[in-house]
């Protein structure tokens, strides 16, 4: 269980709040606005109705004693920028900000965020690779260039093994797992017999993975 600083109770705060308290991690909300509060509240441990540009009330948070700050305000980027910086200033370990642009990013980075969230436009990545690809379910990105896709058994390799179709050196991926009737297999061996309306997660860069997918 961690500790949590979640300052900015929008739509996407509300999400995160929701999130952390099914993994069972303690939240503080941070808000200038009492609805938005009162709206969160079963899924928070506490929370406080407040100015997260105001260095007195930041300070009176002890941001030192959270394992993650984040800064989830989206509509007013001034005051992002403001409450990141000051969150560094006063100790925080982590500070994970949100930005809604690309040249927001640069700036919340360059003034004490560890790390940037880019909703929109993850979110929008997500989404082209996924509705573009007839036998693709899941795609995360871990670089620009290789990332974890979860795709439909390719026809041809149905009642065959990894080993008979040599995929790893024909096809250059990795096969992390596989999911049958909602059972996850991980890390299928050599033997594992692939089968129809069964699916598989591979590693691989997104110019092999396209290469697949024809």
């Amino acid at each position: 269980m961690k500790s949590v600083l979640l300052i900015g109770m929008g739509r996407f705060g509300r999400h995160m709040a929701q999130k952390l308290h099914e993994l069972h991690h303690e939240v503080l909300a941070v808000d200038r606005n009492e609805q938005r509060i009162d709206d969160a509240l079963p899924f928070l441990t506490s929370a406080q109705i407040g100015d997260a540009t105001n260095p007195q009330f930041i300070s009176e948070l002890g941001v030192r004693d959270f394992d993650l700050c984040v800064v989830a305000i989206g509509d007013d980027f001034q005051s992002s920028l403001e409450a990141t910086s000051l969150l560094k200033e006063q100790g925080a370990r982590f500070v994970l900000s949100r930005a809604t642009r690309d040249v927001h990013a640069k700036f919340l980075l360059r003034n004490g965020a560890d790390e940037v969230i880019y909703a929109e436009k993850q979110m929008a990545n997500w989404a082209a690779v996924r509705y573009t690809a007839d036998h693709v379910f899941d795609y995360i990105e871990l670089t620009p260039e290789h990332s974890i896709y979860e795709m439909a058994i390719p026809e041809e390799w149905v009642g065959h093994t990894p080993v008979e179709l040599n995929v790893r050196r024909r096809h250059h991926v990795n096969i992390l797992a596989t999911k049958y009737k909602g059972e996850l297999e991980p890390l299928p061996g050599p033997d594992h017999i692939f089968r129809r309306d069964e699916t598989i997660f591979i590693l691989g860069s997104n110019r092999d993975v396209r290469k697949l997918l024809k």
